[in-house]
């Protein structure tokens, strides 16, 4: 069973960073899917993947984890957005483009 360990991004609905510094080892699943044909709820034979979840502060502890516990994991970098800095009053610039 592979693991995965990551950093999640925010979701769309929030505008905070919270749950968005520690790291995240979850499993990959191994198996796909099924809908029950009675009751219609999805459900999986995979337990790991659908229920564990394990945070951590730091990549480094769960990559300790991951390999104290002979876990095979990949580790996903999580690319720094780039904030460029903007002013309402560049709006109304007189040099701006298209003026």
């Amino acid at each position: 069973m592979t693991a995965r360990i990551y950093r999640p991004a925010k979701t769309a609905m929030q505008s905070g960073h919270a749950g968005t510094r520690r790291w995240l080892l979850e499993y990959v699943p191994s198996a796909a899917k099924s809908v029950d044909s009675l009751t219609g709820w999805t459900g999986s034979s995979d337990m790991m993947a659908d229920q564990i979840r394990l945070w951590f502060e730091t990549r480094d502890a769960a990559v300790a984890y991951a390999e104290r516990h002979g876990i095979r994991y990949s580790v996903i970098e999580r690319r720094e957005r780039r904030i460029k800095p903007k002013s309402y009053a560049d709006n109304f610039r007189w040099e701006r483009p298209g003026n």
